[in-house]
C-alpha cells in the first residue's frame, strides 16, 4: 500500500482540467470551474472546452507578464488568488529554461504552472545512537499547510535566485544556519509533485538536500515561519509521514533521505519511482 504522501503527490485529474498555453506549449493546467472566470477577459484568453491559451497577440515576456499581471490583481481581489506573497515566479517548463512570462507566487496554482522548490534534511549523528533528524512545525499562520510538520528547512525558488541561493537564504530565515553550514549541504533526488488541492493545482518540482549538523545546533527560525522545531527519532519521523503529520513535499524529502541512507526499506514505498529522479552518481 503506498504511503499517503506518495498517493497525494499523483493525486490529478486531467479530465477535470483543461490546459492552459502560452504559444504552441502547454505551462499549466486550468480547473474547468475557473475557465468561465478567465472568459470574462478575452482579450487575453482564447477559451474553449478543451483548453485556455494566452493571447497570441502578446508576443514578448513583458507584454504577458503585464497581462496576465492585471488579470491576477482582479482574481486576487474577488478572493480568487489566496495568500498574496509579493514574489516573482517564472512561468517555464524547466528550471533552466528561459521565462515565457512572470507572475505573482500565489497564482501559480490557480494556472497550474510548474513551480520549484528547495527542502533540506538536517541530521544529526552520534557516536553511541542512532541518528535524528530535526523536524519543523509551520507556523499557524502560514498560507500552506498552516501547523503542519515540515523539513527543518523548506522553500519556493523565486525568480533571480539559484538552487544553491535560494537554500542558503532559507536555511537563516527557517533555521538561524550560518552560510558556512548552509554550504555543507549535499544534494539528494528531485520529486515531481502534480496535486490537485483547494486553491488549484500543484505542479512542482523539489529539489532534496541534506545537511548533517552538529549535536549542540538548535534551528532558530528568522521569519516566523516556523512555530517550533523537535529533535526526532528515525522511526517517530516515519510514523508521522504514515500518518500524514507531515506535508506532503516534506513526506517525499524525507523518504528520499531514508532511503538513500538505508533506513526504510524501499518496499515501504510502493509507487516512487514515479514521482521519483534519484540523484547523480
Amino acid at each position: 500500500m503506498s504511503l499517503p504522501s506518495i498517493v497525494a503527490a499523483r493525486r490529478f485529474d486531467p479530465a477535470a482540467h483543461v490546459p492552459f498555453f502560452i504559444g504552441d506549449e502547454r505551462v499549466g493546467w486550468i480547473r474547468r470551474g475557473d475557465v468561465a472566470l478567465l472568459a470574462r477577459w478575452p482579450d487575453v484568453f482564447d477559451t474553449d472546452a478543451s483548453s485556455v491559451r494566452l493571447s497570441r497577440s502578446f508576443d514578448t515576456v513583458d507584454a504577458r507578464s503585464a497581462a496576465l499581471g492585471a488579470v491576477i490583481g482582479m482574481l486576487a481581489a474577488d478572493g480568487r488568488i489566496p495568500g498574496w506573497r509579493d514574489e516573482t515566479y517564472a512561468i517555464r517548463n524547466d528550471f533552466d529554461a528561459a521565462p515565457l512570462a512572470f507572475i505573482e507566487r500565489a497564482a501559480s496554482r490557480f494556472f497550474g504552472t510548474m513551480t520549484y522548490a528547495v527542502h533540506l534534511n538536517g541530521i544529526v549523528e552520534y557516536d553511541d545512537r542512532a541518528p535524528q533528524l530535526w523536524i519543523a512545525r509551520r507556523s499557524d499562520t502560514k498560507a500552506t499547510d498552516p501547523g503542519m510538520l515540515d523539513n527543518v528547512v523548506a522553500g519556493g525558488i523565486g525568480w533571480g535566485t539559484g538552487i544553491e541561493a535560494t537554500l542558503a537564504k532559507e536555511c537563516w530565515e527557517e533555521a538561524g544556519m550560518t552560510p558556512d553550514l548552509a554550504a555543507r549541504a549535499v544534494r539528494g533526488g528531485t520529486f515531481h509533485v502534480l496535486q490537485t488541492l483547494p486553491e488549484g493545482t500543484q505542479a512542482e518540482q523539489i529539489f532534496v538536500f541534506d545537511v548533517t549538523l552538529p549535536a549542540d545546533f538548535a534551528p532558530r527560525n528568522q521569519d516566523g515561519e516556523v512555530g517550533e522545531h523537535r529533535l526526532a527519532r528515525i522511526d517517530e519521523v516515519a510514523r508521522w509521514i504514515e500518518e500524514g503529520a507531515l506535508t506532503v513535499d516534506a513526506s517525499l524529502a524525507t523518504l528520499d533521505c531514508l532511503l538513500r541512507r538505508r533506513w526504510i526499506d524501499e518496499d515501504a514505498c510502493e509507487g516512487i519511482a514515479s514521482i521519483y529522479t534519484a540523484p547523480a552518481l
